[in-house]
């Protein structure tokens, strides 16, 4: 009786950040409303968009909040966090679910995800492995096998990344708000919780459709170009910290000796 009582009140905050995505943001709201699950809100933030999604959200404005918001910085992960964190500030739900302004859920998606969290109450962020859509191709995402637990886990992208309240407000307070210019949301919250917390849990269901676009937040980090490796370096310190605030021991690997050569060669 008591699991029945909580499946009814979970509440369900549907966090939407967008810049320009005008091209598919009307697929992603629709995506959120369209959920089999009923006891949910969507909030979507935007960084003032100079493209058409202002005339498409507007359309939505009964059915989602919306906020609008100036960009902080000309970094593109850092708007993110802004935008995610003014969005959580204004949600009431019980588990918050994350999603990009190009993405889009399955309609069981909270339903799904509902589940996990209600037979694992130990378990505060769940992540679903996606569907990539690129163009008309799809692939699955690949989930690789780290060795070394001093290299970041396998970055499962923001838009499958479901957590509980509580947690989200830990991760703002004590690991999300910083200066590591480069470093998106997701790697941060993957490393959190599956290096440090070990919190998390696997959906089995492909409930997630993430799109890889010319102008997504990665846009700027091609690999092996100069910034892809300064993001690595960011990652490894970000590593670092959040390994020592934990109290837990960190070893520099061959990784993090093979990024700092090759950064110290392309600043020369």
């Amino acid at each position: 009786m008591e699991n029945n009582k909580l499946f009814d009140l979970m509440k369900f905050s549907i966090l939407i950040t967008s810049y320009n995505k005008g091209e598919y943001i009307e697929k992603t709201i629709n995506s959120c409303l369209n959920q089999t699950e009923v006891n949910f809100e969507v909030i979507l933030c935007d960084n003032f968009s100079t493209d058409q999604t202002d005339s498409i959200i507007q359309r939505y404005s009964k059915n989602i909040s919306i906020i609008k918001k100036k960009k902080i910085s000309e970094y593109a992960p850092l708007n993110q966090t802004d935008l995610l964190i003014n969005a959580f500030q204004k949600s009431t739900g019980d588990i918050i679910c994350l999603l990009d302004g190009d993405d889009f859920f399955y309609e069981n998606k909270l339903a799904e995800v509902k589940k996990i969290f209600l037979n694992n109450r130990h378990t505060d962020l769940v992540f679903d492995i996606p569907i990539i859509k690129q163009g008309d191709n799809e692939k699955i995402f690949i989930l690789k096998n780290k060795k070394s637990k001093y290299i970041w886990p396998t970055i499962i992208p923001t838009s499958c990344i479901s957590l509980r309240r509580d947690f989200m407000k830990e991760c703002i307070s004590d690991y999300l708000v910083d200066d590591f210019k480069f470093l998106e949301v997701d790697l941060k919250l993957n490393i959190i919780s599956q290096n440090i917390k070990k919190n998390f849990k696997f959906s089995d269901q492909r409930i997630t459709i993430y799109r890889n676009v010319e102008n997504g937040i990665m846009a700027n980090n091609k690999k092996f170009f100069s910034n892809w490796w300064a993001k690595r370096t960011e990652a490894h310190a970000y590593i670092k910290k959040v390994y020592l605030k934990n109290n837990l021991k960190y070893k520099k690997g061959i990784d993090a000796h093979l990024t700092d050569i090759v950064n110290k060669i392309l600043n020369k």
